[in-house]
């Protein structure tokens, strides 16, 4: 009975792609379903199969192991809030990618992340029957994020379309940063986590290709090398001094742990006011309670029951108008007693950046990249961007789900 209502739900979230399609009558059809058989072969692979969970729980434990390594770090600097019963948030998930994702800038100076990126970007490309460089860049901004992938996309970007650039905002608001992961895995069930990347990637450009679907002649069908001179179409391609580009990318990593503690504390607390401000009018009313009933048929779609759906539905509405960190810190303590297939969908569905404030990141990247007529076309389709995030994160949802029971 909730495999069916599972099935019929990853059906209905295809279907309402296809309802707000730009352009219904160019949706390459052979190629969206050769993606989403993909999509089911590589789930029913990472979750069904010995070799396949051994994959990803080896993936999974790797990050953990680099968490470890980090904490070696951070208890030489204060020691006092490591070596103690139950560490805090900001100390055990955060503090750690001041190590990771410096760990990965080193991987894309050296060459090994582009290179990587290139070949399965062109795989991906041959596999799917899309355009080289959506492909190109669904997998470059798995590891690298939304906004670092589009800088390093400048020249591209300002040569291509307004409705290319478009897709590619879309694309934008499904990724997750693969120096971030760490993160992920120290709050939720890893294996989930790591199912939940590779899907997202080929649901992204599932989604774009519906919703924004476009002709890409083969003039216009090509990749720009990561890190090329005339890709950051600014300077004359010589590289920065190893230790200064190392100092950077600590500095950025600071950064980006004070961006996201800011947002955490914020949201939580304009939330608590929201909630405060809910009860004066009403003791049951609350952000929760509100956000659970407009997601709810979303969340019973995936195969949860009466009971449980409405729970599921709040965490959906409070990620995606505050961000996934928000809901892992609520549940990282109780998600492991939940039944198997709650936690499977759950951990996926929050394994993405798509949520309101990610809109006005990616706006701000393009502002800062290609002219006026493309940014303003941008701006004007935010509603599709917001779409396009959160049926990734629903189908990702709905087809890992259908394997985990």
């Amino acid at each position: 009975m909730f495999l069916l209502i599972n099935i019929i739900g990853l059906i209905v979230f295809l279907l309402i792609g296809v309802i707000f399609s730009k352009d219904r009558k160019n949706i390459k059809w052979k190629s969206v379903g050769v993606m989403v058989a993909l999509n089911l072969l590589l789930s029913w692979f990472l979750t069904d199969f010995s070799v396949g969970r051994k994959i990803v729980l080896g993936a999974a434990n790797g990050f953990n192991e680099l968490v470890q390594i980090a904490y070696t770090g951070i208890a030489f600097a204060i020691p006092s809030m490591v070596h103690v019963k139950q560490m805090d948030f900001f100390v055990s998930v955060l503090l750690p990618i001041l190590m990771i994702i410096p760990l990965f800038d080193i991987l894309t100076y050296i060459g090994v992340l582009p290179w990587i990126i290139k070949w399965l970007g062109k795989g991906l490309a041959k596999v799917t029957g899309q355009p080289k460089f959506e492909s190109f860049f669904a997998v470059e901004m798995m590891f690298l994020g939304n906004t670092e992938a589009l800088a390093i996309s400048g020249l591209q970007l300002r040569n291509m379309s307004k409705e290319r650039n478009l897709t590619l905002a879309m694309m934008s608001m499904s990724c997750v940063t693969a120096s971030i992961v760490g993160a992920y895995t120290q709050m939720m069930p890893g294996q989930y986590v790591l199912t939940a990347i590779p899907v997202n990637i080929i649901n992204a450009i599932i989604v774009s290709s519906i919703l924004n679907p476009i002709k890409v002649t083969a003039e216009e069908d090509t990749i720009a090398k990561i890190g090329d001179a005339s890709d950051e179409g600014e300077t004359s391609g010589k590289r920065e001094p190893f230790f200064s580009f190392l100092g950077d990318s600590i500095m950025g990593a600071g950064k980006l742990i004070l961006i996201i503690t800011a947002n955490v504390i914020a949201f939580v607390a304009l939330a608590a006011l929201v909630d405060k401000l809910l009860g004066l009018v009403n003791p049951w009313l609350s952000l929760e309670h509100i956000l659970g009933i407009i997601m709810f048929p979303f969340a019973w779609l995936m195969g949860v029951d009466t009971g449980t759906a409405f729970e599921f539905a709040q965490f959906m509405g409070t990620k995606l108008v505050t961000n996934e960190f928000v809901v892992m810190g609520q549940i990282t303590e109780t998600v492991h007693t939940f039944a198997k297939h709650y936690q499977a969908i759950l951990t996926v569905f929050l394994t993405s950046f798509a949520n309101f404030s990610t809109v006005g990141m990616i706006i701000g990247a393009f502002k800062g990249i290609v002219g006026q007529e493309k940014n303003d076309h941008i701006a004007k389709n935010v509603g599709y961007m917001l779409l396009a995030g959160i049926l990734v994160s629903l189908l990702s949802a709905a087809t890992v789900g259908l394997f985990v029971w």
